[in-house]
Parts: structure tokens; C-alpha cells; sequence
């Protein structure tokens, strides 16, 4: 729809134009990109393999590991491979339709992992500080309660941000210097106010901080437990069951918080570091999730083992 002064409700489509600056750079950076996409989806794939196939992961535990390795596979697979065909194939054009789902599926991905993040802190706490009524609070009920909780609170978070979008005209340049879409940059675009934009995603980021504080909690009185157990050897066995989960916040959150923190404060900092780290957050995850449960975690590590050298057991 075309207003009288070439204004665009809906415009056709839009350019990513990869990492400004950095063009002649893109065929060398797509290698470790590819690598650590194959990473992922296999990953992620072996983890539900597993966890379906062994019964004895059919735990809490591994229930969450399992939404997380489906939000990774999203993640990963709504960015990079368009970041591949900008790198690869200079296919820069993204429909506004396109863009919109990208947008949606990023913020959607990375909404539910920092909510399933959270209710395995909760899991560890429970697990540790609370041994003897694990079973009975964590029912298969619970686990589905809390699952369904985990996607209505990201849909309720997140679906508002297309409508911001669709609401706004955008008109002159339609070049999005990033790989990919999200609600920021597209908003950015746009020629007419976007407080209520600013403001909304504020408020959903803030959501971010209070899982933190959810995590910094639970983990605050695991450590009070943990450091309340009799002998070293106690502590250490009740640590190390925790150690992967806090392996996994540490790949998603350190990176966020590099991105927010060069985004919010490091304006001299030049502009294709900002969309590499953006880049890491959405990628980086996802490949790191399922090697550091798969060497971590000792069930998912043995039946590996046996999947992929039978004769030895």
C-alpha cells in the first residue's frame, strides 16, 4: 500500500547486508558460521534421540533439556542459514513477510530459552536443596504445567512486538545493516515515532532480568546447601550436577550481555563488531548447549558411548 508520499505500510521486502564493513571478509567468516550450525543441529538432534530412546532420562531433568535443544534447533536455524546465502550467494533481499517471521521466530527462540534457563535453576534447586520431595513436586503434571507456563509466557512477551511493526510506515531506505531481522532494526526503519517500540522492548527485556533474578536464587541457596554437606566429596558430586547448567547460562547470557553492554556503551567501538556479537549470541548457543550436556552430563555421555561403540558394553 503506497500513501501519497511513497510511504509503505507493508513495504515489499528489505536488504541485509551481512556485516557492514566487513564484506570482502564474508566467504572466510561463513566457514566457522556453517561449522558451528552443523554443530547445533546435529547436536540438538542426538540430544532428543537420546533422551526419546533411553528411558532412563525420562526425567525432569532431561525434559527440560530437551525444550531447550528444540529452542536451539529454532534459533539456529531461523538465522543462520540466511546468514549463509547473504555470505555465500549475496541473496540479500528478505520479503517483509519474511523479515517479520524471522523476527518473530528470533525473539520467540531466544524468549523461551532464557524462560526454560530459568526453570532448570529451579530444577537444580530443587533437586539439591529439597532431594527427598523431588519426585513429588516435579510430577509429570507439573512438567507439563510448567511447560505449557514456559510458551504462553514467551507468546504473551513476544507477539506483541509484530503488531508494533505492522503499525509503522516505513518510507526512503529499506537496508538493514545485520544478517538478520529483529524487532530494533526494523523499528529504526521506520519514518514515524517509535517510542512505544523503545518502550515495549525495554519492558520485555526487563523480563530477561527477572529470570536472572530467578537463577541468582536458586543458585545462591544451592551453594548455601551445597556448602552445608558433611564432606568435600558431597560437595563436589552435588556441584558437578548443577555444572552444566551453569555452563549453558553462561554461553547465552555472557554473550547477550557483550551485545547489550557495546550496543548501550561502546560507541566507539566500530559497528561490525556490534552484528558479530549479535551473531555469536544467536549461534554460539546452540552448537555449545548440547557438547557441554553431552560431556557433562554422565547418563547422556554413556549412552552415547554405547550408540557409538556397542562392542565396548
Amino acid at each position: 500500500m503506497f500513501l501519497a508520499n511513497n510511504t509503505e505500510f507493508h513495504p515489499s521486502s528489505f536488504l541485509l547486508m551481512g556485516i557492514p564493513g566487513l564484506e570482502n571478509a564474508h566467504i572466510w567468516i561463513s566457514f566457522p558460521f556453517f561449522a558451528i550450525y552443523l554443530i547445533a543441529v546435529l547436536g540438538n538432534i542426538i540430544i532428543l534421540f537420546v533422551i526419546q530412546t533411553e528411558h532412563s532420562l525420562h526425567q525432569p531433568m532431561f525434559y527440560f533439556l530437551a525444550m531447550l535443544a528444540c529452542t536451539d534447533l529454532g534459533l539456529s536455524t531461523a538465522t543462520v542459514p540466511k546468514m549463509l546465502a547473504i555470505f555465500w550467494f549475496n541473496l540479500k533481499e528478505i520479503s517483509f513477510g519474511a523479515c517479520i517471521t524471522q523476527m518473530y521466530a528470533i525473539h520467540i527462540s531466544t524468549g523461551l530459552e532464557s524462560v526454560v534457563l530459568t526453570v532448570m535453576a529451579i530444577d537444580r534447586y530443587i533437586a539439591i536443596c529439597n532431594p527427598l520431595r523431588y519426585d513429588m513436586i516435579l510430577t509429570n503434571r507439573v512438567v507439563a504445567i510448567l511447560g505449557l507456563v514456559i510458551v504462553v509466557r514467551t507468546l504473551v512477551f513476544v507477539t506483541p512486538f509484530i503488531f508494533l511493526i505492522l503499525r509503522l510506515p516505513f518510507c526512503g531506505v529499506r537496508i538493514i545493516p545485520h544478517t538478520y531481522c529483529e524487532h530494533m532494526g526494523l523499528a529504526k526503519l521506520a519514518c514515524a515515532s517509535i517510542k512505544t517500540n523503545i518502550i515495549y522492548g525495554l519492558i520485555a527485556f526487563s523480563v530477561g532480568y527477572i529470570d536472572l533474578s530467578v537463577i541468582g536464587f536458586s543458585y545462591v541457596q544451592i551453594l548455601r546447601a551445597v556448602f552445608r554437606l558433611p564432606s568435600w566429596d558431597a560437595r563436589l558430586k552435588a556441584l558437578s550436577t548443577c555444572g552444566s547448567h551453569v555452563c549453558v547460562m553462561l554461553t547465552f547470557y555472557l554473550p547477550a550481555l557483550f551485545s547489550f553492554m557495546t550496543h548501550r556503551f561502546g560507541h566507539n567501538i566500530p559497528h561490525f563488531i556490534h552484528i558479530l556479537l549479535a551473531n555469536l549470541y544467536v549461534a554460539v548457543p546452540p552448537a555449545f548447549n548440547p557438547v557441554i550436556y553431552g560431556v557433562r552430563t554422565e547418563q547422556i555421555r554413556e549412552r552415547l558411548l554405547r550408540m557409538f561403540n556397542p562392542k565396548s558394553h
